[in-house]
This record gives structure tokens, sequence and C-alpha cells, in this order.
């Protein structure tokens, strides 16, 4: 629980950095993520919160119901992808989000981040969560365990090269929990 606290003061940090208002969570589990930006965000703040599976929502739902921030979330049980694109449909949500935080299908994570630099306006924030993969992004595939081998890992890699090489955004890797890497969009 102390690493959920130690996560969720960052995560309140960053949202009051940026003045967030207007945010989007990919993969809400049961919710501590989405919690914590509800309480973070002002009374007339909106969250858009995507996952799969709306019944681990549910499980974490009465919690949210008793901290009086339900009417920020606008959950939406779909693959991310699909609400990306039909967000961006919109020319009105280009660049109108403040804050994103990424924790589902990790193998689509460059994808969410491509669709994600045209949401977030310049100064907005992307986290992206389990970005150390257990610690296996640091080291030779030989050595890396079989439970972390896979496409995930590859995703993950993937992600940690093409954001170090991404002049849009200000890179921030933290070594917490599973690690975390914070994006600041700049242009």
């Amino acid at each position: 629980m102390l690493l959920l606290t130690i996560h969720g003061q960052l995560m309140a940090m960053l949202l009051r950095l940026v003045n967030a208002k207007k945010t989007i969570e990919i993969g809400v589990f049961t919710g501590y993520s989405l919690l914590l930006t509800a309480l973070t965000i002002p009374e007339d703040g909106q969250i858009t919160a995507i996952d799969v599976n709306r019944e681990t929502y549910e499980i974490g739902l009465p919690i949210i119901k008793k901290a009086g921030v339900d009417h920020k979330i606008n959950f939406i049980e779909s693959e991310a992808l699909s609400v990306l694109d039909q967000l961006l449909k919109d020319s009105e949500n280009e660049g109108s989000f403040d804050y994103a935080f990424v924790d589902a299908d990790k193998d689509n994570y460059c994808n969410y981040h491509e669709r994600l630099m045209k949401l977030l306006k310049v100064g907005g924030i992307a986290v992206y969560d389990n970005t150390l993969w257990g610690g296996t992004v640091a080291v030779p595939e030989e050595q890396v365990p079989d439970h972390f081998r896979g496409s995930s890992r590859q995703a993950i890699l993937d992600l940690n090269r093409s954001l170090a090489d991404d002049p849009r955004v200000q890179l921030s890797h933290v070594a917490l929990g599973d690690g975390i890497t914070i994006c600041r969009r700049i242009f």
C-alpha cells in the first residue's frame, strides 16, 4: 500500500502542476488512479475512463461514489484505440486534454502515445505505467526470466526507445514500482 501512496502523491502533484481539468485514463482496473484523479481535479473536471472490463471498474465504484466524485467520470467499456480514434474525429478534442494515464494493453502503448500527442495540449502530461517491466528493460534478452518475455516486454522496449527519440516530449523515467514514464508535450 505504501507504494500506491507514493505513486498517488506523484500523480496528484502532476495533475496539480498542469491544473488538469480534462483527463483521460486508459486502463482503469478497480479505479485507484481514477479515484485519485477525480479527487485531485476541480469539481467541474472530467475524466474519460476507458477499460475493456466494466466488472473490475465496478469493484471500486462504491468507493468512488462514497467520495462523491463519480460525476466527474465518463466510463467507456471498450478497447481504447477505437475510443481515441473517435475522440480525434472531433477536431475540438485535439489539444484539449491536460493529462493522460496509461496502464493497459502494453502492446498498444506506442499507438496510444501517437493519439495522445494529438489529444494533449502543449504542456499536457502523459504518464505510462510499467515501463521498467520488472527491470527486464535493462538486461540482455538471454537473462530475462521466461515470465517477462513476450510481446508486452517488446512493446515496452519499443515505447521506451520511441519516447527517447520523440522531439515532441520532455521525458522523465521514474524508477518507482515497476517504472513510470512521464512525458510532457512541448509542441
